[in-house]
């Protein structure tokens, strides 16, 4: 879930100038609104890495708005003895806003338990426990009218580790280096595992986590100063408070300020000449083969999502993993329009019926991913179907992966330009006709609205676990070749 926060976000200083005055005025309304309404309260948390800059973007908040209406708290982790006489919610409910107020939490419900969990004071058992706790704490708060928006503002390691010199070589703020950021320096890597953990089975429908990569700090401030409005104003602006679940972040979600996202941050000019693409071809496939066949693979399995835009190449990179891979171990699923049996039962069980057992490979073409893609962007499904899943998804994952099975999953994505020529192609050629279909066109026409589709399903579905891959497809021998690669390493370093 933070590949979004590692693309290199920034905004000019000139934008950010021209950005803040109608931005600032446009929130001190809100806020006027808000209180004068009192129809909801407003909760926001600050999470992130050190150094992640959860001051700067507070203290920026309360510069742009009426800061005597908002309470500003951090519930540390380190307990009074009156908290430690009660239940450890017991403290967070006694800081709940009235409505028609704010409250910006630095430290709050996910701080202990998070960092007992990269500590190594609890294992997965119980913070799987605690976090469940949580998760209904907060439905109870989204149920009850509170706008709740969580953000968690990420850094690389090297930017963290920059940041902090930074920071204590400027003797204004050395101050706020603290052994604290000593401990989360030397367990990045822990930390940040423990954070995927927390962000996969928090984020749900009623209250997602809003990952905002935090480097640039002009870009992380209009980022959360503009989601913060517009999460205020459609609240505001709703006729009625909708059920908690038909809501879910894709609603407070804006597009990025300087115009990148995970699918536009892609370089697509990447090409590999035939002659060394059969070789590093044979090369992969033959690598491919003897994991497939290694003894320790038989106490796995391996399943492979293949996602991606008509024309993308999935079906031709799918038959270049296949010709790797002994034909009486693998298995390939094309997903298409449920059947009567399986519109009959619930989402998922067309897809934990091709679960494939230990030694065996599962190639799906296309997935369950369908029901935030098409089913979302053609209005198949109801709308609160489509929002829940991404929760749904992540759970699915994680059961898979529990089980041991090694998932990888594919987005190949090629330009629009390129789509076209492809499209023509199939047409001209008569062997190709069956591949391009009124339907595609049709699709085409909705390409910015598939490309949201997709910008979202990235943002809440690329976990620990199970990472989106992002393929550059432009070029198929590139993309086939960086596909078998990643299965390849990731195998090995898996088994």
């Amino acid at each position: 879930m933070l590949a979004e926060a590692e693309i290199g976000h920034r905004v000019e200083k000139q934008a950010f100038a021209q950005a803040v005055p109608g931005l600032r005025e446009a929130l001190i309304n809100a806020q006027y609104d808000l209180g004068q309404s009192r129809r909801f309260a407003v909760i926001v948390l600050l999470s992130g890495v050190a150094a992640a800059g959860k001051s700067e973007a507070v203290n920026r908040l309360l510069t742009w708005m009426d800061p005597r209406y908002i309470e500003t708290l951090a519930i540390g982790h380190e307990e009074t003895e009156e908290q430690q006489s009660r239940p450890y919610m017991w403290r967070f409910w006694q800081i709940l806003p009235p409505k028609g107020r704010i409250t910006i939490l630095f430290e709050h419900w996910y701080t202990q338990p998070g960092l007992q969990y990269a500590m190594g004071h609890i294992g997965d058992a119980e913070l799987g426990q605690r976090l469940a706790e949580i998760n209904r704490f907060e439905r109870m708060l989204t149920d009850e009218g509170v706008l709740l928006l969580k953000f968690y503002m990420h850094i690389t390691k090297k930017g963290q580790r920059r940041r902090l010199k930074q920071l204590a070589s400027d003797p204004n703020t050395s101050w706020r280096v603290t052994r604290d950021d000593a401990f989360y320096v030397k367990n990045y890597r822990p930390v940040i595992r423990s954070v995927e953990e927390m962000l996969r089975l928090t984020s749900q429908g009623y209250a997602p986590w809003i990952v905002t990569e935090a480097a640039d700090r002009r870009y992380r401030e209009l980022v959360i100063g503009q989601t913060l409005l517009r999460a205020i104003k459609g609240r505001l602006d709703a006729t009625a408070k909708p059920p908690a679940s038909q809501r879910d972040g894709t609603e407070f979600r804006i597009p990025a300020p300087d115009g990148r996202s995970v699918l536009t941050a892609l370089d697509f000019t990447s090409r590999v000449a035939p002659r060394t693409y059969a070789d590093r071809l044979e090369a992969l496939q033959g690598r491919l083969s003897e994991l497939t066949r290694s003894k320790a693979f038989q106490k796995r399995s391996l399943i492979l999502v293949f996602e991606g835009c008509d024309a993308a190449g999935k079906g031709g990179t799918i038959r270049r993993v296949a010709q790797g891979i002994d034909p009486r171990s693998y298995h390939i699923v094309p997903i298409a329009k449920p059947t009567d049996e399986e519109a009959a039962h619930p989402y998922l069980w067309r897809f934990w019926r091709h679960i494939p057992r230990h030694g065996r490979v599962t190639m799906f073409d296309r997935s369950w991913y369908g029901r935030v893609l098409v089913e979302r962007v053609e209005s198949l499904c109801p709308e609160t179907d489509w929002r829940r899943a991404y929760g749904e998804i992540n759970d699915f994952e994680a059961d898979l992966t529990a089980g041991g099975a090694i998932l990888i999953k594919f987005w190949l994505a090629i330009s629009k330009t390129e789509q076209l020529r492809r499209f023509k192609d199939r047409e001209r050629q008569a062997f190709k006709r069956f591949k391009i279909t009124k339907e595609d066109w049709r699709n085409r026409d909705r390409w910015d609205d598939y490309e949201k589709a997709v910008e979202v399903m990235v943002a809440l579905t690329s976990t620990d676990i199970a990472p989106w891959m992002l393929v550059e497809a432009e070029d198929k021998n590139s993309g086939r070749l960086k596909v078998l690669r990643t299965i390849c390493e990731r195998l090995e370093a898996v088994l």
